[in-house]
């Protein structure tokens, strides 16, 4: 379904990509998994065609996503991190306007049923709730029927039991035996939903596997408990070097660093 090998990206000074190569099976959820800016948003924009690596080869559903980009979009769907409509448009209209970008389109009327819309059908978007406008994202992501599906951190910044509720949907996915690509930087969130995991730092692939193997292998790296005297954000912590996800408890920070990584925490 996908294949890319030796992919390199660079922005000025900074290398985005490093030359990563990995494939994702039909059928399977595959997770990109590390702290921001390590690439992952990178990878999927070049993977969707939006983006043109420096170097490397890239095949997505049999094309070439720089020169057959057209084509493609007919075979993906994608929900982006940032998904902002009109304040304005109405659920149903949002559905519709997506749909009329595609040659095969799903039924509008299952989507507003399968993702808990169909009352809200007529609500203006600024009136959804945060985890109405994700699943009003994902379903958007399935206007087209698509073979492939690129999900960007679908849970990012949504509470506990929204982020079950999405996972559930995402658990749909697979059932339909659709594939899936999905970014997160949350650990538990990849073991939960993938079949297989690849973890990036820095523009570059540090391994790659089944959730239960790479567990295996995280049982080498370190993991620090700390309380500190301030608060500090998850989103910060999980910036620094080294480390690949962090979680908080009452004020107890609990840090995983990667295998054979040293972090400095002050």
């Amino acid at each position: 379904m996908v294949q890319c090998e030796n992919l390199r990206k660079r922005y000025e000074n900074l290398e985005a990509l490093g030359g990563i190569t990995f494939d994702i099976r039909k059928g399977e959820v595959f997770g990109l998994l590390g702290p921001n800016g390590a690439g992952k948003t990178t990878t999927i924009e070049i993977l969707e065609g939006l983006r043109q690596p420096d170097a490397g080869w890239v095949k997505v559903c049999g094309l070439d996503p720089a020169r057959e980009s057209s084509q493609l979009k007919q075979k993906i769907g994608a929900q982006l991190q940032a998904t902002v409509l009109p304040e304005k448009i109405r659920v149903e209209e949002a559905l519709r306007l997506f749909a009329s970008f595609y040659t095969q389109t799903a039924s509008l009327e299952l989507l507003l049923e399968r993702f808990g819309l169909a009352e809200k059908r007529h609500a203006f978007f600024e009136n959804l709730s945060g985890g109405q406008k994700q699943r009003l994202a994902l379903a958007l992501a399935l206007v087209n029927d698509p073979e492939l599906v690129f999900l960007d951190e679908p849970t990012v910044g949504l509470d506990v039991q929204l982020r079950r509720d999405i996972h559930a949907l995402i658990g749909q996915f697979r059932q339909d035996g659709r594939t899936v690509l999905l970014t997160t930087h949350y650990i538990e969130e990849a073991e939960q939903l993938c079949d297989r995991v690849a973890i990036i730092d820095r523009g570059r692939l540090v391994a790659l596997g089944t959730p239960r193997e790479l567990i295996q292998k995280a049982g080498q790296g370190t993991r620090l408990e700390v309380r500190l005297a301030k608060p500090v954000s998850i989103e910060r912590l999980n910036n620094l070097d080294a480390i690949l996800d962090c979680r908080e408890t009452d004020g107890t920070y609990l840090l995983h660093a990667y295998p054979a990584a040293q972090a400095v925490v002050s």
